[in-house]
């Protein structure tokens, strides 16, 4: 999966705690780190990423900017619901220069992983991309 979008695999954003049209969640799967999602300035933020299939999950890389802590939790349902945690992760504050952070999943699989924001260094945050590696 390295190197292609998670859209172009069939990847989706199905749930999303905030949404501006200029800036809407399906840009974190596109692959693209000019184009972002940006969340409203509350915290917790969220966002659900579903696979077609269940997929063996090595590790996420997320290119984000503000984000402090990130909770990533994973189910292989097909229905977002019963999430079980995988990992939190810190991520250092990187100012003017986007946060590129490889977080492990131990070769997890999942359908659906879910992204918790449960903090940032400023009120809003951006996402830019998050990747695969299985």
């Amino acid at each position: 999966m390295t190197g292609s979008s998670l859209s172009s695999l069939g990847a989706k954003v199905v749930v999303a705690t905030s949404s501006d049209e200029n800036h809407p969640p399906e840009n974190i799967t596109d692959g693209n780190t000019k184009t972002f999602w940006m969340s409203t300035g509350m915290f917790p933020q969220e966002f659900i990423i579903r696979f077609p299939e269940p997929t063996t999950i090595s590790s996420v890389t997320v290119d984000s900017y503000n984000v402090k802590h990130l909770k990533i939790e994973k189910n292989t349902t097909q229905n977002a619901s019963h999430f079980e945690s995988v990992t939190e992760k810190e991520f250092e504050h990187t100012e003017g220069h986007l946060q590129s952070n490889a977080i492990s999943l131990n070769g997890s699989s999942a359908t659906h992983l879910r992204f918790i924001i449960t903090s940032g260094y400023d009120h809003f945050v951006s996402v830019h991309r998050v990747s695969v590696q299985n």
